[in-house]
């Protein structure tokens, strides 16, 4: 049988569930986690609108290279508003979320969108699919946004109100396009008609339809250098391409709201790099707050 095409089972149980499920989406958010560092070796002249356009374009394109010809019997069988609803979400995502940390700061744009990304995941499964939310995942949820808040109050500089304002709310609009794809690609997975590489192939291309045209407007800049040139490369194939497969692949197993609460690893990740390779220091807040995000994440993990 052919590895684009998944054929429903039970899942098995202990560790085969944990590593089809959980596993993949934890080692994608830890790649996710590293854009926040190659960012800041990018030329200093390179936009958010560039870089996310760069990220998630070239990315998508490679997504659709690797699936072949099983990403085009995606766009030929699954239904067309389906796709388009995946598309736009993934083209709006890096667009705002890029810009959301320009304008917020880089801690306070990641976790306002992770943050609140589970959130909006769990208000489209309940409305769409009728999935009732228990009290555990809520609990998880709360530990987890709340160990976000901490590590990004501690000695975080918002600078101007509104470029703040503006960001948060580029950053709610990211956390709702993230949740928004990953259901439909969830979504389209759980018919079973097709694997992950092909539909994140397929959603992925046609948002690159839209973000390439951005960053053929935007993305002068970041070429003009080779390391610019090198943190484009690095970012659209492994945070981008590799980690999107990886996603797509645990969303097989993994419920949109636990699958969206367990990308909060990813600030933490970004905070670790921040400190051992950009140099950054955390205080006492921000040790807690990644404690309260690793608490949240085993509550999640250890769900029966």
């Amino acid at each position: 049988m052919s590895n684009d095409v998944f054929t429903p089972s039970r899942p098995a149980p202990g560790r085969t569930r944990f590593t089809t499920g959980p596993l993949p989406v934890l080692l994608a958010s830890a790649l996710w986690g590293t854009t926040g560092t190659a960012a800041t070796y990018a030329p200093a002249s390179a936009g958010a609108l560039s870089i996310g356009a760069a990220t998630m374009g070239f990315g998508g394109i490679l997504l659709c290279l690797v699936a072949g010809r099983s990403a085009l019997r995606v766009l030929r069988s699954a239904p067309v508003g389906l796709l388009l609803t995946g598309a736009l979400s993934i083209a709006v995502y890096p667009l705002a979320f890029y810009s959301s940390m320009a304008l917020a700061g880089v801690a306070v744009g990641t976790v306002v969108t992770l943050g609140s990304a589970p959130v909006f995941a769990a208000v489209v499964e309940r409305v769409l699919d009728g999935v009732r939310l228990d009290g555990r995942w809520a609990l998880a949820a709360a530990v987890t946004v709340g160990g976000g808040v901490l590590l990004i109050t501690d000695g975080v500089q918002l600078g101007d109100a509104g470029g703040a304002v503006a960001g948060t709310l580029l950053g709610l609009l990211a956390g709702l396009s993230y949740a928004m794809y990953s259901w439909v690609a969830a979504r389209i997975l759980r018919g079973g008609r097709h694997g992950s590489r092909a539909v994140m192939g397929a959603m992925f291309g046609s948002a690159a339809l839209v973000l390439l045209p951005v960053f053929a407007w935007t993305g002068g800049p970041l070429l003009s250098t080779g390391v610019g040139v090198a943190v484009t490369a690095y970012l659209a194939v492994v945070p981008m391409g590799l980690a999107y497969v990886l996603f797509g692949a645990g969303l097989r197993h993994t419920p949109v709201r636990v699958a969206t609460t367990l990308s909060l690893l990813e600030p933490v990740v970004a905070a670790l790099l921040g400190v051992f390779v950009v140099g950054e220091r955390l205080g006492a807040m921000a040790w807690l707050g990644m404690a309260g995000i690793g608490i949240g994440l085993v509550l999640v993990l250890t769900r029966r």
